[in-house]
């Protein structure tokens, strides 16, 4: 596993390095009382959910489904 920190309003990229295949751009928005808050920025047809939504759907459970 990868571990980056990141402060406030500061972004990774997780993607290809080349800029052929899509980025997707996940930034700091806010951390408060232990709690940090993300921005996913994607294509439209690129899913971004919870760990535990994600086990959900992948078990048939399509609630948590975009």
């Amino acid at each position: 596993m990868l571990t980056l920190s990141r402060g406030i309003r500061e972004s990774v990229v997780v993607g290809d390095p080349d800029g052929v295949g899509a980025l997707r751009k996940v930034t700091v928005l806010e951390i408060d009382c232990g709690n940090v808050r993300l921005g996913f920025e994607a294509d439209d047809d690129f899913y971004v959910h919870r760990w535990e939504a994600s086990e959900r759907i992948r078990a048939g459970d399509r609630r948590d489904a975009g």
